[in-house]
């Protein structure tokens, strides 16, 4: 398994070995050893999501409050998606850069998020399947959101698509707004936290 780490810390892509024949195809998605060995520590998962979407369905842009926040490591395990990762940790060397990653069933390409990291995809088919390992449960009050479409950060999302949006994703503040109301996570804390992860 190939591992990438992005432009933005602590956002990495996992390319996993794909083998096709006459009955489909086969591959490992997430492996922890390759995992290991790219961040020197385990992905502990607390929680696995599954979530199905029509073409054009965007979900997020979401991050949670750190400590402990929540890691995720997110890949299609149906039809095709883009992945959209955004560094919202004020003080980050690297705040408001956006990654986009394209993930699908074929490639079985993997991303992992490091806490603190915004998170957003827009399904490109119908019917898309996308699988989250997540290091911390659902914790109500301590899980925000930034609005997808903030004309400031400016989301590559593809064109000819009509977004589609759920009413808590369509309410969400702009990235200004949620530093200003104090939502967003500091980088001196997410880096105090990624430092309890290693061994």
């Amino acid at each position: 398994m190939k591992a990438t780490e992005l432009t933005i810390a602590g956002a990495w892509v996992f390319e996993p070995q794909v083998f096709p024949d006459d009955r489909g195809r086969f591959a490992a998605p997430y492996q922890a050893d390759a995992f290991r060995e790219a961040l020197g520590f385990d992905l502990h998962v607390a929680q696995v999501n599954q979530s199905l979407s029509a073409r054009g369905v965007i979900r997020g842009l979401h991050f949670a409050d750190v400590p402990p926040g929540q890691a995720k490591y997110v890949y299609c395990a149906r039809g095709a998606l883009l992945d959209v990762i955004v560094d919202v940790r004020v003080g980050s060397p690297t705040y408001g850069l956006v990654e986009a990653v394209e993930l699908d069933a074929v490639s079985s390409r993997a991303v992992y998020l490091a806490e603190g990291l915004g998170h957003a995809f827009v399904a490109l088919d119908d019917d898309t399947a996308m699988t989250y390992l997540c290091s911390t449960g659902y914790r109500p009050g301590a899980e925000h959101g930034v609005h997808p479409l903030d004309p400031a950060l400016d989301l590559p999302w593809p064109g000819g698509l009509d977004p589609i949006l759920s009413d808590k994703d369509a309410a969400a503040p702009t990235l200004a707004q949620a530093r200003t109301d104090g939502l967003l996570p500091t980088w001196e804390a997410c880096q105090a936290h990624y430092a309890e992860l290693l061994p």
